[in-house]
């Protein structure tokens, strides 16, 4: 397959682009400065415009631009950045692909925050209803404006992420030094659930979203088995043999991060219902084994 991709150069990006060549597809970047080469190609989401010859192309556009939710303080200039980035990436590429002349498949990336920050023990399938929030309503929206390519009638996937774990990068990068010297520590009560997927799996997940023809819709993106803050804590500990003894209250995740604490306290139970309903199976499909995977 030719596949396009924006946000190439990302944590997730970066992988998905290696993954796919190694596979034997031919992978074009979308870039935003630099020259144009034979896997590169310009274009200005904020100004709506992108290769429609390139798209015409392709057998597949994957979208995965967006500015880092991780920035704090979230003030409101962040979450502007936050939300225009996305829409406008999605807007442009969707609006190509609904004036393709041939079917291009899109896949567009989303987020488990699509249901909110905190839904305690329920279970969170794509079936469930939509989340409140400045994070639940920055999904919405940015599947919402992938609707020029629904509605042209491309094959379109939502891919609603969870937390993606690998030593490289992400949120495990940034937990490795504080545990390795003992650090690790439960955030709040640590009854919260993480939804969590290896790095591997997510880029596995990808390619089989791109090559199962009957796929569409939204598909959550995390590892079928439950895990709290209190057992990844342990889990990743133990991972590298170091103690966990350590809590820190939620009030003072609070008073240290504001308004982001909600992101880190809530409980996401989320379930890859339409994944495994389509036939994908897990390389790594519980809390050890996704560790095992992001650390090797």
């Amino acid at each position: 397959m030719h596949v396009v991709v924006g946000g190439a150069s990302g944590f997730l990006g970066t992988a998905l682009t290696t993954h796919l060549r190694a596979r034997g597809h031919q992978v074009t970047r979308l870039v935003r400065s630099g020259g144009p080469g034979d896997d590169a190609s310009l274009w200005d989401p904020y100004a709506g415009t992108v290769d429609q010859q390139l798209i015409d192309r392709a057998d597949a556009v994957v979208n995965l631009t967006g500015a880092p939710i991780s920035k704090w303080p979230r003030t409101a200039r962040t979450k502007d950045e936050i939300r225009s980035s996305r829409l406008a990436a999605t807007s442009t590429l969707a609006k190509a692909v609904a004036a393709s002349s041939t079917p291009t498949v899109f896949i567009s990336g989303s987020g488990m925050s699509w249901y909110g920050t905190d839904r305690g023990d329920e279970q969170l399938t794509e079936a469930s209803s939509a989340g409140s929030g400045f994070l639940a309503e920055v999904s919405q929206a940015w599947e919402a404006a992938a609707s020029p390519a629904v509605e042209a009638g491309a094959r379109t996937c939502f891919v609603r992420t969870s937390l993606v774990l690998d030593k490289d990068g992400g949120v495990l990068k940034l937990m490795l030094p504080a545990w390795k010297l003992g650090g690790g520590a439960k955030l709040g009560s640590g009854r919260q659930y993480m939804s969590l997927i290896s790095r591997h799996d997510w880029v596995r997940g990808i390619e089989f979203l791109l090559e199962n023809d009957a796929a569409s819709g939204p598909f959550n993106f995390a590892g079928p088995a439950d895990a709290t803050n209190a057992q990844y804590t342990e889990a990743l500990g133990k991972a590298v043999h170091r103690p966990t003894f350590l809590a820190v209250p939620g009030f003072a995740v609070k008073a240290v991060l504001g308004g982001i604490s909600d992101d880190l306290l809530g409980s996401l139970r989320v379930k890859p219902d339409a994944l495994t309903a389509a036939g994908f199976t897990f390389a790594d499909p519980d809390l050890r084994s996704v560790l095992d995977s992001a650390l090797s």
